[in-house]
């Protein structure tokens, strides 16, 4: 559980961090701080459309460093910095995480207690279309308790149908 001051370095962290990764096409996820001995670790997940890859991370940790560098938020005591993008195990709890993840297949506890679980169609500020068996369903994420992506090992995808020639 994270006091109160935790909570205010963290909010003012990711708060610094925002508009200079916003100008590098990247959304703040999480930022997290963590004692470790002497030293504590700060953990910024950032993500974007079309995913992340190992460049942006490098290219965020740099620019996360300038800024933290030339701010106060982490005050005088050491800190580890780690730069990751969001994983697959993250709930959804965001309009942009669903559009992220269209055609993936996702499980969704709804507010009333029920559960579904089908392939992300489309989605908009409010709501998602899902392909539940063959059922598209218009699912608001207001009546989402949770929502998480499935991995798929073995997904098949529809090949394109050949053209005779």
């Amino acid at each position: 559980m994270s006091t109160p001051k935790q909570d205010a370095t963290r909010d003012r962290i990711e708060a610094e961090l925002v508009d200079p990764l916003r100008a590098m096409d990247l959304d703040v996820e999480a930022v997290e701080v963590t004692p470790a001995g002497k030293r504590r670790v700060l953990r910024v997940a950032v993500d974007k459309d079309g995913g992340v890859t190992l460049d942006d991370v490098a290219d965020a940790t740099r620019e996360v460093s300038r800024v933290l560098d030339e701010s106060d938020v982490m005050g005088e005591m050491p800190y580890t910095l780690e730069v990751t993008s969001r994983g697959v195990d993250r709930p959804l709890t965001l309009p942009r995480h669903w559009r992220r993840n269209e055609d993936r297949l996702v499980k969704a506890t709804l507010a009333d207690g029920s559960s579904l679980t089908g392939r992300i169609l489309t989605s908009s500020e409010e709501s998602a279309t899902i392909d539940v068996s063959g059922e598209q369903l218009e699912v608001a994420y207001a009546d989402v308790a949770k929502a998480l992506v499935q991995i798929e090992f073995n997904r098949k995808t529809e090949k394109p149908e050949k053209k005779d020639d």
